[in-house]
């Protein structure tokens, strides 16, 4: 029997639900690796406040330099070389297969690096351009000024300048536009100033688990909390970082929070998330709103995964699965 609410008993805003304490298994419905992965500690940095901009620079330095060892290998796997260039004078990288196939000889693609825009700056943003660039396509990848030294709106400006010099010389139907986490949001936020500015929009999207929220509005960023064991909770790292960069503008903000837009128009959106993934609201949220809108939407909810697994470690079978269905999408969706 269904117990109903009486007359004038609180509203769940009021009285929110207490979850008991309780074990979380590992699911058994994922691979082998992927439950080592989830079997793993929280990861331990999540709830660091740094006090200061050079606390900032600081962390920043020391997680580059983490990511840029694995790089030379990776590059080496993925039969991918990177150059440096600049475009309207924002550094970018060029990450090009060393064979592409015929279908793609005119096709590009322009990442977006996550890192809360904070982190990952130059070729330790590269992870998931080179791993996309494997499976055939040449890569732009935007090296975005971040804070602290660069607020909003630095990272969409130069979006946006280097958005504007790609069209010039490349038909925007046959360019594709990806990222995850804040790259996803950028990737979104992109189309978002596009439609603004009157410029051509891309021919396909890729969003995976997008920042599309920078505040904490939505269900996952609450259900998820000390579930996902990546990015763990909003209330760390994750949240300085969100008000580092919007420096006092509200987060309310398309161009902040792209799942506030007006999606109409949008190009057809490749999305992904995982059933562990803080960002899960984020980006089943999008995916709402582009379906309403009428735009082709496709979104791949994959089981277990926090948040960026994928790109944290490309050798899971979830995570090949993940860019092979990207590559696939991008394939089918951009003009030849």
């Amino acid at each position: 029997m269904i117990a109903l609410a009486q007359p004038g008993a609180s509203s769940a805003t009021e009285q929110p639900y207490l979850v008991p304490p309780r074990p979380l298994p590992v699911p058994e419905t994922v691979s082998g690796p992927m439950q080592a992965l989830i079997g793993s500690p929280q990861n331990p940095s999540w709830n660091q406040h740094p006090a200061s901009a050079a606390a900032w620079r600081a962390l920043v330095k020391t997680y580059a330099k983490d990511i840029e060892t694995v790089l030379p290998a990776l590059m080496a796997r993925e039969k991918v070389t990177v150059r440096a260039d600049r475009m309207n004078g924002v550094p970018v990288f060029w990450i090009e297969p060393t064979v592409v196939p015929v279908e793609n000889k005119d096709r590009i693609l322009v990442n977006f690096h996550g890192g809360a825009y904070v982190f990952a700056p130059g070729k330790a943003g590269l992870r998931d351009a080179i791993l996309l660039a494997g499976r055939g396509f040449r890569v732009i990848s935007v090296d975005y000024r971040m804070a602290p030294d660069a607020p909003y709106p630095a990272a969409i400006d130069d979006a946006e300048a280097v958005w504007k010099a790609i069209v010039a010389h490349y038909p925007a139907k046959r360019i594709g536009v990806f990222g995850s986490s804040t790259g996803g949001a950028m990737t979104l936020a992109l189309v978002v100033r596009a439609k603004a500015h009157h410029l051509p929009l891309p021919g396909a999207l890729w969003a995976g688990t997008p920042w599309a929220q920078l505040d904490k509005v939505g269900d996952s960023y609450f259900t998820n909390d000390h579930v996902d064991n990546a990015l763990v909770s909003y209330d760390g790292l994750l949240g300085a970082a969100a008000a580092l960069y919007a420096n006092g503008h509200v987060m309310s903000d398309p161009e902040l929070s792209p799942v506030n837009a007006d999606f109409k128009g949008f190009p057809p959106t490749l999305l992904t998330t995982g059933t562990r993934d803080l960002f899960l609201s984020n980006t089943i949220r999008v995916h709402r709103k582009l379906k309403q809108a009428g735009v082709a939407a496709d979104l791949n909810v994959y089981e277990g995964l926090s948040h960026g697994d994928y790109e944290r470690d490309p050798d899971l079978p979830e995570s090949r699965e993940v860019y092979g269905e990207a590559a696939a999408f991008f394939g089918h969706a951009l003009a030849r």
